[in-house]
């Protein structure tokens, strides 16, 4: 099978684009070194995992540009089985059979997160994208049902894929030395960029409220500024206790890790998550877990974890004394996440998000429209697109 994919994402702004694309075509070529991946405009500075092959196209100007002309040309001729949009839009026009990844519909079931000038135009872009798809992908089952409400789709015609964390995250050592060097041990962990829909005001409220008990316990967040940066600072400084927050910016995953590792929590209060990523990086790595009782992130994290309303200051507060004063429960949740955690691989979602492909690929030859949330097997017949 020969699989063509967006380039750019490889190199996208969006760090969790990045990696999904990257994990994603990594653990495909590892799993079946005979499937041929093409990366269709991905130039010459952007990495690309071992194996996946460059094809150079025209780049027009803008995203429409792009989408409107870059792919749809780039793609005539390259004798393609499937084109996988990755990040929820795709060509619009002559890219057949196509798949198409929706992470989430967060600015589509709440604009209100998304107050950017050119929002309204975005959103009709991903829903013409959504509903002119062969197929969709998604990373939960809370995000299928958000899609099929969104965009009118059924769906039977919406695959949830669940995503992995790398298996670079896992317990071992922490060194303190290495920690950023506004960071004060022990600490509750935020990673992620800094999102209204991330409801990181409640989860600082409450570490203050926390640290008025005498307990001295610093909220770190890590992750890009999207907005809420000044106002975290400010709930800080008007409990006058600006030392209770501490935000890193970006960090590579040699820094997360350690970061991880030497946690006392994650705190994870997000309102609305089409998967949670950092939720099962944590897992992973050893560390409990109190996420919001929302969206995906009860579906990830099953019995694993505690689960709190994500408005309920009061319960994240004593869900944080409570990890931090009984040292059972905290072992308890550390082994429970672990093997939580195992049951998520790279593997497992190229496997997976393989077989979807294989459907597209039976359907356009058999002239049958794929009909089945479950994809079959994965076949050998191939054709061009």
């Amino acid at each position: 099978m020969r699989i063509g994919v967006d380039g750019r994402a490889f190199a996208s702004p969006a760090g969790g684009v990045r990696r999904y694309v990257t994990e994603l075509y990594a653990a495909i070529r590892a799993l079946d070194p005979s499937v041929e991946i093409v990366a269709v405009g991905a130039d010459e500075r952007t990495d690309l995992p071992a194996g996946v092959v460059r094809r150079g196209a025209t780049s027009f100007p803008t995203n429409l540009g792009w989408m409107g002309a870059s792919l749809p040309l780039a793609v005539r001729g390259a004798a393609l089985d499937v084109f996988h949009a990755p990040a929820y839009q795709a060509p619009l026009w002559g890219v057949r059979p196509l798949a198409l990844t929706i992470h989430d519909v967060s600015y589509a079931r709440h604009p209100e997160w998304h107050p950017y000038k050119n929002d309204p135009f975005r959103r009709a872009f991903y829903r013409r994208s959504a509903r002119t798809a062969d197929w969709i992908v998604t990373d939960s089952a809370f995000s299928r049902s958000e899609i099929a409400a969104a965009y009118q789709i059924p769906a039977s015609r919406i695959s949830v894929v669940p995503l992995a964390a790398s298996p670079r995250f896992t317990p071992g050592p922490f060194d303190p030395a290495a920690l950023p060097s506004a960071v004060r041990h022990p600490y509750a962990l935020h990673v992620g960029d800094l999102h209204a829909r991330r409801n990181l005001a409640a989860a600082l409220a409450a570490v203050l409220a926390v640290r008025r008990l005498g307990v001295q316990l610093t909220f770190v967040c890590a992750g890009v500024d999207r907005g809420i940066a000044a106002a975290l600072r400010g709930d800080a400084t008007r409990a006058t206790d600006p030392d209770a927050l501490v935000l890193t910016g970006s960090l590579d995953d040699h820094a997360l890790v350690n970061l991880y590792r030497g946690a006392a929590m994650l705190l994870y209060p997000s309102r609305y998550e089409g998967f949670g990523l950092p939720v099962l990086e944590a897992m992973q790595c050893g560390t409990p877990v109190i996420s919001a009782r929302a969206a995906s992130m009860p579906e990830i994290m099953g019995e694993t974890g505690v689960l709190v309303d994500p408005l309920d200051v009061d319960g994240w507060s004593r869900a944080i004394v409570e990890i931090l004063e009984d040292g059972i429960r905290r072992t308890a949740l550390s082994e429970a996440g672990l093997r939580r955690a195992a049951e998520f691989s790279w593997t497992r979602t190229a496997r997976e998000t393989l077989a979807v492909f294989q459907h597209l690929l039976h359907a356009s030859t058999s002239s049958t429209p794929p009909t089945s949330s479950t994809p079959p097997t994965p076949n050998s017949t191939r054709t061009a697109l």
